[in-house]
C-alpha cells in the first residue's frame, strides 16, 4: 500500500510564501514523475508543476517565476516552494506521483488527500 501525505499548507497574506511537502510511503520500488495540482472552489483540478525522476521540471504559466518544485529521491519527497503568493493561488493543493510498488508491476498514479492554501488580500 502506498500513501502520499501533504503538509505545509495554511493561511498567508498576499506576497508571502509557503512551502508544501509531500512524502510517499509504503512499498515503493521507484517513483517517476511527481506533480502538484490545485483545485479552487467550483473549478477543475489543474496541474501546477511537475518534476521527473532526473529533476526536469515544468510549470503552469500562472506560477512560473514564483513557484519552484523540487524533490529528494532518497526521501520519496516532493516540495513546492511558493513565493509572491496571490489571492488567486487559493486552492486545495494535491500531490500526485507515478509509483511502482513491485519489481514486476506497472507504475500507478497515487494522490494525496489534499491540503488547503489560502492567500488573503
Amino acid at each position: 500500500q502506498v500513501q502520499l501525505v501533504e503538509s505545509g499548507g495554511g493561511l498567508v497574506q498576499a506576497g508571502g510564501s509557503l512551502r508544501l511537502s509531500c512524502v510517499a510511503s509504503g512499498t515503493i520500488v521507484s517513483i517517476e514523475a511527481m506533480r502538484w495540482y490545485r483545485q479552487a472552489p467550483g473549478k477543475q483540478r489543474d496541474l501546477v508543476a511537475s518534476i521527473t525522476s532526473d529533476g526536469s521540471s515544468n510549470y503552469a504559466d500562472s506560477v512560473k517565476g514564483r513557484f519552484t518544485i523540487s524533490r529528494e529521491n532518497a526521501k520519496n519527497t516532493v516540495y513546492l516552494q511558493m513565493n509572491s503568493l496571490k489571492p488567486e493561488d487559493t486552492a486545495v493543493y494535491y500531490c500526485n506521483a507515478n509509483i511502482r510498488s513491485g519489481l514486476f508491476t506497472r507504475f500507478h498514479d497515487y494522490w494525496g488527500q489534499g491540503i488547503q492554501v489560502t492567500v488573503s488580500s
